[in-house]
């Protein structure tokens, strides 16, 4: 008798923690699993911006999926289109090479993009935090801009060059902004020729509030901490336009600029409109068991799904985070191996932990379990949370290496390369554009089976 295939599409927190229980619960001989990732690693993402900052190395942060899934089958891609009906996934290879693969379960984890807006000049000018590749780029960025600030006499190139913008005042945008604002900081000892004045920071959120989920209190200590270091905060504030040299906001002010680093938000994968789908905010609507309910043997989950948050109630869906994407994965396994052995499904259910921002340094805030704390208990906390959450031993000694390296012998500056001489585009990092239409997929689906 032939195994139920297993199909897994994304190589995030979501996708992986479900492959890995699945593993776990599951005999060789009960199901064949396939993973489909377009990397070969899991991406810790609450830590890109400290390899950003250079305090974390990219290969830190990367947990290799082979070492941490042994009887997964891996292929190296991304899904671009799904046929539920036929029960197949059209998958685009590394090598553009694309193929149809079968399945009789899917689970859906593809993840989520950077959000963004008809702004003129955003997308030719604005850099992400949501990739590696983005991450690493942007170090780099940063390091140009002291060393072309250095080498130039101009005053108005030297404020261009040291004017950074970051939007979006989440954890994301929040500890990006902090933690190169710490880089800029201690570079100025190798860049004597350089005004300290004149390097500005500034970070701008639509919303009248810094990180509203710490509450009120925990906000403004942070905002505190952004303002002492001398980073700009404005709320209610957003971008008007962009060009090479400066940023306008919303209220008229005009920044000179050549950095704007874009982290206002994310939206689900376009590979949810592929599907004919109900959908809420552009995330599948999912039933508590993360069901997808039109189709037969598909789940949802992770930031691709609006998961019921049934500890909220009224209606609430979970948020976007990495710890719901982690336990939604676990959740799933548990309800694939209960349909596979003909048991009930169980619901979702998960209340919050806590939260932490990584401020860099000293400063912290963090919510562990509802108790707000500040300053160095924060940071041993939010440290502590994240190596907790990192998957294996050889990702936590990494991390734990590279933040006592950075502690001990700080920082060299260095650029590694990844800047090239065209600038790159959010759409460099991110291939929104490869998806297909519902017509697409069908036709794509006829064609290759044809070949087949």
């Amino acid at each position: 008798m032939e195994r139920p295939r297993i199909l897994v599409v994304g190589g995030g927190f979501a996708g992986v923690e479900c492959a890995r229980r699945l593993e776990r619960k599951l005999a060789p001989t009960e199901a064949q699993i396939t993973l489909v990732a377009p990397f070969s690693y899991q991406l810790y993402l609450p830590l890109l911006p400290h390899v950003a900052a250079g305090v974390l190395t990219p290969q830190s942060v990367a947990v290799s999926l082979r070492r941490t899934l042994r009887r997964t089958d891996i292929i190296p891609g991304g899904a671009i289109g799904i046929d539920p009906r036929a029960k197949v996934c059209i998958i685009r290879k590394i090598t553009d090479q694309e193929v149809v693969e079968p399945y009789d379960y899917l689970v859906l984890a593809p993840g989520s993009v950077t959000r963004t807006f008809d702004i003129p000049g955003l997308l030719d000018h604005a850099r992400g935090m949501k990739t590696l590749a983005e991450a690493a780029y942007v170090r780099d960025h940063v390091i140009a801009q002291l060393d072309l600030a250095a080498d130039t006499l101009d005053q108005r190139e030297r404020e261009t060059r040291l004017g950074f913008v970051v939007v979006g005042g989440g954890y994301a945008g929040t500890e990006t902004a902090a933690c190169l604002q710490r880089l800029t900081t201690a570079a100025l000892d190798r860049y004597p020729r350089l005004d300290p004045q004149l390097i500005k920071w500034h970070l701008i959120d639509i919303a009248p509030r810094l990180m509203p989920e710490l509450g009120e209190h925990l906000g403004t200590r942070a905002l505190q901490i952004l303002r002492n270091r001398g980073i700009e905060v404005s709320l209610g504030v957003s971008v008007a336009k962009v060009d090479d040299t400066s940023v306008t906001f919303t209220d008229g002010r005009e920044v000179p600029s050549r950095t704007l680093i874009w982290t206002a938000g994310v939206a689900a994968s376009p590979l949810v409109g592929t599907l004919d789908a109900e959908t809420v905010r552009g995330r599948l609507a999912v039933t508590a068991e993360l069901r997808v309910p039109q189709f037969e043997g598909m789940f949802a989950l992770g930031d691709a799904a609006a998961v019921p948050d049934l500890a909220k109630g009224d209606g609430a869906v979970c948020p976007p985070t990495a710890q719901h994407s982690a336990r939604q994965g676990r959740k799933v396994a548990d309800n694939l191996v209960a349909a596979l052995r003909n048991q009930p499904l169980e619901p979702y259910f998960h209340r919050d932990l806590g939260l932490v921002v990584d401020l860099g340094g000293k400063d912290a805030v963090s919510k562990p379990l509802a108790v707000e704390m500040t300053g160095i208990p924060a940071q041993l906390v939010a440290r502590g949370y994240h190596l907790m959450a990192m998957r294996t031993n050889v990702a936590k000694f990494r991390v734990g290496c590279n933040w006592l390296i950075n502690a001990t012998a700080g920082d060299d500056f260095v650029r590694t390369g990844f800047l090239a001489r065209q600038p790159a585009r959010l759409s460099d990092f991110e291939y929104t554009g490869a998806y297909l239409t519902k017509d697409q997929v069908r036709e794509h689906v006829q064609a290759l089976q044809a070949k087949s």
